[in-house]
């Protein structure tokens, strides 16, 4: 390009105007994607079949729950009480070793299923007959954060999209006043690994997840500074909006620009929609009792349950809820002292999770939600610092409920120890897949054109657990 020229051209440009080759062509291809779309990035799409479910509520136990301490009895691990596993060298990633160890938690059969739930678990027991339990489920990683990631995007490295990401890209969401896909972290703390655990990875930054709190101002920095009257902030994003048409009209592929023109509309759209929808001072003593909202230790959780069915009630597509926070005893992460750790866990979750399901169905919005009990391992039948347990990636629990799930369902099953998933073994992947399904996508149809190649929540695998669906 000479120098004499008035202006130089830029990349974007360049691209365009070179569309004869393999790059215009590429980049012409992604644009059509994002225009077929319409205006919002997150407007309302077809699913590829009817789905049943219309939301998910994730209720992540970060740090690993017992299997054998709450959905999954093991009568072998008091007859063998001390003794080691046979033909098993078993190498805490922490040390300390020692021989098996029984729950210290009663288990009793529940509901016309019969289903087996501890003592831990006194109010989600009662909702045996809509729960669908996954005894064999198995992932890749011993360590937090890759399992995390994992069970969050379908890979055990940070970047790439999360589950609620990816429902949101191909779904949209029904209010566009609110994200499709909110989050609410533990009052202790964040999950290790951070915000790459609800990240938009290499999709557009309109399908991340938005942190909400569950006290004050939902959003950090969403009320307009001091002085801002809603005349003048009307008049300046009005001002801004003028602008960035303008400079999108001769730069029409740029599409960060248009996400980030979507975004301050949103943003100002949320500075009353939000404050109403997690507003929780409206509901009725009975509802409030029912989370356990004015008592300890359900108080927190209690709120963030019923801050999600407030949203999902208002058409947000994917709202995700982490129990525990920080290290340890913070959260389930039980190395040491089970009996504390557990306890405290469960007895914070209980009531609020049952309370949610019993509120989604008399409000007839279980049918469309898909509630996910789930952490990103399990832990060890044998003990660990006398009276701890430490992380099973091998074999674990997860239950499903609601949203198109055949309840009173107990699908697989681990050795006679707790120890591995050895009958109907199912995989995050599979796991991925049956939400996916449940939602009205097919997971191998699901794509995003990145790095050459079409990109998928479960990667090149995965089988939708028929199993499960109702």
């Amino acid at each position: 390009m000479s120098l004499h020229t008035d202006r130089f051209i830029s990349r974007r440009e360049l691209l365009r105007t070179a569309g004869g080759g393999i790059a215009g062509l590429a980049l012409a291809d992604l644009m059509h994607a994002e225009r077929s779309r319409g205006i919002s990035p997150l407007a309302v799409q077809a699913p590829h079949f009817p789905g049943k479910a219309k939301a998910v509520i994730s209720i992540f136990c970060y740090g690993g729950v017992s299997q054998v301490d709450t959905f999954d009895p093991k009568p072998e691990l008091l007859k063998r009480q001390g003794e080691t596993i046979p033909g098993k060298n078993i190498v805490p990633s922490q040390g300390t070793p020692g021989g098996l160890m029984p729950s210290i938690w009663e288990f009793k059969k529940h509901g016309q299923s019969g289903m087996d739930v501890s003592s831990l678990f006194p109010h989600v027991a009662t909702k045996a007959d809509e729960i669908a339990l996954i005894r064999s489920m198995y992932c890749i990683s011993n360590d937090h954060a890759p399992a995390l990631y994992q069970m969050n995007t379908g890979f055990i490295q940070a970047g790439h999209p999360s589950m609620g990401s990816w429902l949101t890209y191909g779904l949209g969401t029904e209010n566009q006043n609110l994200p499709g896909f909110v989050v609410f972290a533990d009052w202790r703390g964040g999950p290790i690994g951070g915000a790459p655990n609800w990240s938009n990875g290499f999709m557009p930054a309109a399908y991340q997840g938005t942190p909400f709190r569950s006290a004050g101002d939902p959003i950090v920095d969403l009320k307009p500074p001091t002085g801002m009257t809603p005349d003048r902030q009307q008049r300046w994003l009005k001002l801004l909006g003028q602008l960035n048409e303008e400079h999108l009209a001769k730069n029409p592929e740029d599409t960060e620009l248009s996400v980030r023109i979507r975004s301050y509309e949103l943003a100002f759209q949320m500075q009353s929609s939000a404050t109403e929808a997690v507003d929780i001072n409206k509901e009725s003593k009975a509802t409030r009792d029912l989370y356990g909202l004015d008592e300890k230790p359900t108080e927190y959780v209690g709120r963030q349950a019923l801050m999600a069915r407030r949203l999902v009630e208002r058409g947000v597509r994917f709202v995700q809820i982490y129990s525990g926070g920080g290290n340890f005893t913070e959260s389930w992460d039980a190395h040491f002292d089970l009996e504390l750790n557990h306890g405290m866990h469960c007895a914070e979750t209980d009531k609020p999770i049952a309370g949610l399901l019993t509120d989604l169905k008399s409000r007839g919005l279980l049918d469309s939600t898909l509630v996910i009990w789930h952490g990103e391992f399990g832990r060890m039948p044998i003990s660990q610092r006398m009276n701890g347990r430490d992380h099973n990636p091998s074999g674990f629990s997860v239950w499903m409920a609601g949203g198109g799930v055949k309840g009173g369902t107990i699908v697989g099953a681990t050795d006679e120890y707790g120890l591995n998933a050895i009958e109907n073994r199912k995989s995050v992947n599979d796991l991925h897949a049956t939400i996916l399904h449940l939602m009205g996508m097919d997971h191998e149809k699901l794509t995003y054109p990145y790095n050459g190649r079409n990109m998928r929540l479960t990667d090149v695998s995965g089988n939708v657990m028929r199993e499960v669906l109702a």
